[in-house]
């Protein structure tokens, strides 16, 4: 009975591993999750910062709610390129789980590639923004700020992560395409 309490709290507390079809890259895009979970906690860190230097020093800052909603926005745009490879993005089973084996197979190839196409154009999407968040009317580099007090350059630097990210993910459903046509129906 201990073992089996044993192996289910295993279980839960382990990383989720990419799936064998996102390759080496699912497995390097695993790893690098890891900086944006402490990212995470370390928004929250900041947050408990900034309610003690509020209330009880009366001392707010600046800077911490920008930062921490630039932490947060990271991990989110990240969580969408981590989800395609563990293979934990959202999907429709209703009628997947029916088929059998080669038509799943042709499901995920078409699923892929679909989701392939549409990274692109979220990638193109982003460039159009990166275009003017990056650079002035001039063609001089310079990064888009919040315009608030603090003003960091945050605003630019998340539009230059979406693009990265989606072209990131633009290449692990190419993996993935490549892959599900490689792979043998059962």
């Amino acid at each position: 009975m201990t073992d089996a309490i044993d192996e289910t709290l295993s279980s839960h507390n382990k990383t989720p591993e990419p799936v064998p079809e996102a390759g080496m890259f699912g497995h390097a895009v695993n790893a690098v999750g890891l900086l944006f979970a402490i990212g995470i906690l370390a928004a929250a860190g900041l947050l408990f910062y900034e309610v003690v230097m509020r209330y009880a020093f009366d001392s707010p800052t600046r800077w911490v709610h920008e930062t921490v909603v630039f932490l947060s926005a990271s991990a989110f745009v990240f969580g969408g390129l981590y989800a395609a490879a563990i293979d934990k993005h959202i999907r429709v089973v209703l009628f997947y789980d029916r088929l059998n084996a080669g038509m799943k197979r042709a499901f995920d190839v078409a699923i892929s590639l679909a989701c392939l196409v549409s990274s692109l154009f979220f990638a193109w999407a982003a460039w159009l923004s990166v275009e003017r968040a990056a650079w002035t009317p001039q063609g001089d580099f310079r990064l888009e700020t919040s315009g608030s007090a603090w003003n960091p350059p945050y605003p630019g630097l998340l539009k230059i992560f979406l693009l990265i990210i989606m072209i990131l993910l633009a290449i692990q459903f190419a993996i993935f395409t490549v892959n599900y046509l490689r792979k043998k129906a059962k």
